[in-house]
């Protein structure tokens, strides 16, 4: 199993969601790119984490 943190930094905001870019690290290209999460979750943060875990 292979663990990786993304970390995404806001894009804009939509009627009922908001769109993050993911931050890849130096050197490296981006695994997910955008990412939308809901306004009701997502509230006034600027930035998030996530972690996504592969199962081989």
């Amino acid at each position: 199993m292979t663990k990786q943190i993304i970390k995404f930094e806001i894009e804009k905001e939509t009627k009922n969601s908001v769109r993050y870019k993911e931050v890849p690290a130096e050197g490296q290209a981006p695994i997910v790119g955008s990412l939308y999460v809901q306004k009701w979750f997502a509230g006034s943060s600027k930035a998030l984490e996530v972690t996504i875990e592969k199962k081989d």
